[in-house]
């Protein structure tokens, strides 16, 4: 009989922390506050997520009952069957949480399933692999962001400056590509090492990770990576510094993320072994956190920034219990 724990060990509970922060990035993007919404957003994004996890156990069953026979399926805690049946709920149950939220969100969270699936049912195992894992962490930012701007809209909305000018849909949408493309950047970093964990011997794969992660910390510490952080650096009569009421606050959580990456990945550099590599992988899907702050922060919400920040710790201790990989 299966337990909690292997549920949550199938599941992935220790990574679990690193997915609200792409719903509260998206909609601190688009310039609209977090709201009902932006949970809505948040829940689904965490529907989708342990629903990958659970198709990729079922999806790789065979290939764990050699490599990792430890693992909930292949030693028989949980049934295949049970496994793609959780994967199919929570799929439902994250695509009705989305459509909740507005049509757009709707459309975004049937992308972001439907690459989940295909990667873990098709893609994991060939080049458009760390591609695909890109592409739905992108798709999940802007899945917070089409929920913000759907508030905005059914609120009647225009916020500050131009993008209130614009209207909040498309203006609020387009602030939102470049922090989607930084986290599917780290995304694709992350994958990439990820596929050599089991057999580690790869040592310039976690070396570009490693370049991945310093050029993203210094784009996010000192450039801004919104219209929205933009505009506001203009009229504080400045060049280009942090959004905000401190800018400072993204340097640091920057510089926090590439801390948290970067140590695991120079051990894997130094000695490419399956246990660092898989540190390294660790270490990378923890890094995400203070990623995903950084941005929200760069976007001008501090206070929604410090409240990801604090997820970091929890991850931490939940990876002593649950291995995030």
């Amino acid at each position: 009989m299966s337990t909690g724990s292997d549920w949550a060990e199938l599941l992935r509970i220790s990574a679990l922390p690193t997915v609200p922060g792409d719903a509260l990035a998206g909609a601190a993007t688009t310039g609209h506050r977090p709201g009902a919404r932006t949970a809505l957003a948040a829940g689904a994004s965490l529907c989708l997520y342990a629903a990958g996890m659970a198709l990729n156990d079922w999806a790789d069953r065979a290939e764990d009952g050699l490599a990792r026979p430890h693992r909930p399926i292949p030693s028989g805690r949980i049934s295949p069957g049970r496994a793609l049946a959780a994967a199919a709920g929570l799929t439902a149950a994250g695509l009705g949480l989305a459509a909740a939220t507005g049509r757009r969100s709707a459309w975004c969270a049937t992308a972001l399933a439907a690459t989940v699936w295909a990667y873990d049912l098709r893609l994991k195992h060939t080049p458009a692999g760390p591609a695909a894992m890109a592409a739905a962490r992108g798709l999940d930012l802007l899945l917070g962001a089409t929920a913000a701007t759907a508030a905005g809209a059914h609120a009647g909305e225009a916020g500050p400056g131009a993008a209130g000018r614009a209207g909040p849909g498309t203006a609020g949408l387009g602030r939102a590509v470049l922090p989607a493309a930084a986290l599917a950047a780290h995304t694709y970093a992350t994958t990439a090492v990820s596929r050599h964990e089991t057999t580690g011997g790869a040592a310039g794969v976690p070396l570009a990770a490693l370049g991945t992660t310093a050029a993203l910390g210094a784009l996010t510490a000192t450039g801004p990576l919104t219209t929205r952080a933009v505009t506001g650096a203009r009229r504080r009569g400045s060049g280009g510094g942090g959004a905000g009421p401190a800018g400072w606050v993204p340097a640091v959580l920057a510089g926090g993320y590439v801390a948290t990456a970067a140590r695991p990945l120079l051990h894997a550099c130094l000695n490419p072994s399956p246990p660092l590599t898989q540190a390294a992988v660790g270490g990378q899907i923890r890094a995400m956190i203070p990623l995903q702050a950084a941005l929200t922060a760069r976007a001008g919400a501090a206070a929604p920034a410090g409240a990801l920040a604090a997820l970091l710790p929890l991850a931490r201790a939940w990876a002593r219990k649950v291995s995030p990989t």
